[in-house]
């Protein structure tokens, strides 16, 4: 049995999933941080739900991501990806093997294309993916530009099935920023991010100007048990993400830890970053 539920009301969720022991969900990446989060403040382990497996889609998160929701619930993350022109989360799935998504070639045409020219791009090679429905009478759409960004990966999947195979959203075309002559995506820096134990999943990107240049701050939140009154622990924390940082897009960042909980939530998607140079 499906039981739909909105985003939102995280109190009203976990009682749905109590009371109907329901072992399947499908949601945000972003939102099931919350739902542990909630339950962690109210005293309960995320591990105790009768959950065994999420789905989880409509923003980019990275494969640690991924792993930090499975290791929180204890339970098994699969992507989808979908758009609400194209009847919701329909267009791919992960298989067990969780190696990629198969597109249903049944009821679409894909294409990554160079976001720029609209050439197509090779296998393997990131690009735009667009999209025409084959199935849709009433309004079918030809060749819809999704604004994602992604690749299709080569070879057959151990799982057997043959549909094609495209990997998981790398970022939107229209999420990349510029800052000092420099494209960077947000996905760049949260697959830097998640990778120290020390943090917590939240983060947030400000973009800035300081009358002379544009200037990024990324502040992070850091697991309570690091966040200690040894400054020599941050300091040298916040100087190995700096560095990380700089080593992936080239340019240093300025790094705030902050407290755990400290960052807005939201409880839809997740707004990672904050462009407040217009107000210069």
């Amino acid at each position: 049995m499906t039981i739909p539920a909105g985003a939102g009301n995280t109190r009203r969720q976990i009682k749905l999933v109590k009371n109907f022991r329901t072992t399947v969900v499908h949601m945000l990446p972003s939102y099931a941080r919350i739902l542990g989060e909630y339950l962690r403040s109210g005293g309960e382990d995320p591990r105790d739900l009768p959950l065994r497996v999420a789905i989880v889609g409509a923003e980019p998160y990275t494969e640690e991501y991924r792993r930090r929701i499975e290791k929180l619930f204890d339970i098994t993350v699969y992507n989808s990806y979908g758009l609400s022109e194209m009847n919701g989360p329909g267009v791919g799935f992960e298989c067990m093997e969780q190696n990629g998504l198969h597109i249903w070639e049944d009821a679409y045409l894909t294409e990554i294309v160079d976001p720029k020219t609209g050439a197509p791009m090779p296998d393997e090679e990131v690009g735009e993916l667009v999209i025409t429905s084959l199935c849709r009478e009433g309004m079918p759409i030809l060749r819809c530009r999704t604004r994602d960004l992604t690749r299709f990966l080569p070879g057959e999947c151990a799982c057997g099935r043959v549909h094609r195979r495209m990997d998981r959203i790398l970022g939107r075309t229209d999420d990349m920023f510029i800052i000092k002559g420099i494209n960077v995506y947000p996905m760049q820096i949260e697959e830097v991010i998640m990778t120290f134990p020390e943090v917590e999943q939240n983060y947030m990107i400000l973009l800035e100007n300081d009358n002379v240049s544009d200037t990024m701050r990324v502040k992070v939140e850091v697991r309570d048990e690091y966040f200690v009154e040894d400054m020599r622990i941050l300091q040298n924390l916040q100087k190995a993400i700096a560095r990380r940082l700089h080593a992936e897009i080239l340019l240093t960042p300025h790094v705030e830890l902050v407290e755990s909980n400290s960052l807005p939530r939201t409880e839809g998607k997740a707004v990672r970053v904050q462009d407040l140079r217009c107000n210069k």
